[in-house]
């Protein structure tokens, strides 16, 4: 008999509603299917709970809601552990006569069990809609199956690094093994990321898909190309703390002002509301890795972006004079008070008055790592005028 306690419920709701992708993979799920409720529910031998919920037709459940749990067809997933499609329930040889669509009055039924990496059941990914639709193809059903994935290896994660917290009370040992839980998530989640993209990739191939349908789809490989930058940042975060040191790759002559131009050129594609102006004064090649240095630039750039003030212009500078490289990032708004700039570079770190779930507060870290791996620094100065952050680096003869 299942046992499951009100407080491991709380907490499985709690994780499924700090997925920052499952509201994007709802709206996919509508978008694409057509259906107008989605949901990931947790379901148990006698609860059914709604973690997060999209409703376009007034469905009138919430996240936290609950179904009586034998109302449902989850019950008999959570038996069977497979998959339940239903194009029109009307014209289903097995399901025309159920309860279920009956009581609830939907057409069209999808849903995918979601399992656990050790094979347990957690709950479904499911979608209904009042109207009948065309969702038992191997599209459909695939998508289905890369979003319960994913959904179950961030629930994983989730119950990992709880336990974790709850066994080691030692500071330090804790410290030890959430590195090294870093390290191996890093490597494991892009797993499920390629499958994602080459998923998105073969819709936007072979799927008739209407405007607004391959619009997400195209913000699902924008969304992945994101999730890949995290986990370069993380892995390099594991890599610095677990004694290999952040990797370099100088080059004697390197030409970064290429590099740096092109940072700049993707950063206003992706933001095209924001102004990003630059005064770049390189003379020749420089001895350094210039895909790091890009990537400090990228880092930089992204903060100001994310917490400068949108009316105001990003300014962007470098230039090699004094036998010195220098790069700074200039942003106008809110200075960052004094306390703040002290623990800015430390990983993990977002300050309070930005308490958004952007990011995984790497980025700043990883540029001040990149700044020491080439014997450099990178400071940062806040004023009601601009705030500044400098990056300075010795230049040697190539």
């Amino acid at each position: 008999m299942e046992r499951v306690t009100v407080d491991t419920l709380q907490d499985d709701v709690a994780a499924i509603a700090n997925i920052d992708a499952v509201p994007t993979i709802l709206e996919v799920i509508c978008r694409t299917t057509g259906m107008g409720f989605a949901a990931v529910a947790r379901v148990t031998e006698d609860r059914w709970i709604a973690c997060s919920v999209r409703d376009d037709i007034e469905f009138g459940l919430k996240a936290g809601g609950e179904l009586k749990v034998e109302t449902t067809i989850c019950d008999s997933i959570r038996n069977r552990r497979e998959a339940v499609v239903i194009d029109h329930v009307a014209e289903d040889a097995i399901y025309r006569d159920h309860h279920t669509p009956a009581l609830y009055r939907f057409q069209s039924y999808i849903s995918m069990p979601i399992l656990m990496p050790d094979g347990q059941f957690f709950g479904t990914l499911c979608a209904i809609d009042p109207r009948p639709a065309r969702i038992n193809t191997p599209h459909v059903v695939g998508m289905f199956k890369l979003f319960a994935e994913l959904i179950a290896f961030h629930i994983d994660a989730h119950r990992k690094l709880a336990a974790s917290a709850a066994v080691l009370l030692d500071e330090r040992h804790a410290s030890v093994l959430r590195e090294q839980f870093i390290a191996v998530l890093g490597h494991d989640l892009r797993n499920p990321l390629a499958a994602i993209d080459g998923g998105a990739h073969l819709l936007l191939r072979r799927a008739k898909l209407d405007e607004a349908s391959t619009s997400v789809v195209t913000q699902i490989r924008k969304s992945v190309d994101r999730m890949a930058e995290l986990i370069d940042n993380v892995l390099d975060f594991a890599r610095g703390r677990l004694g290999s040191g952040l990797n370099l790759q100088r080059e004697d002559h390197a030409l970064l002002l290429p590099t740096l131009q092109h940072v700049v050129s993707e950063l206003r594609a992706a933001s095209p509301g924001r102004t990003i102006e630059t005064d770049f004064a390189l003379a020749g090649s420089i001895n350094c890795d210039g895909g790091r240095i890009g990537q400090l630039l990228s880092n930089l750039v992204g903060n100001a972006i994310a917490h400068g003030a949108a009316n105001r212009p990003i300014k962007v500078e470098a230039s090699t004079d004094d036998g010195v490289l220098r790069l700074a990032v200039i942003n106008g708004g809110v200075p960052i008070p004094p306390d703040t700039i002290e623990h800015l570079f430390a990983p993990f770190f977002r300050a309070p008055r930005r308490a958004t779930n952007q990011g995984l507060g790497l980025g700043l870290y990883i540029a001040s790592e990149i700044a020491k791996a080439h014997g450099g620094t990178l400071a940062v100065t806040s004023t009601e005028a601009e705030t500044r952050f400098s990056f300075r680096m010795p230049l040697t003869e190539s």
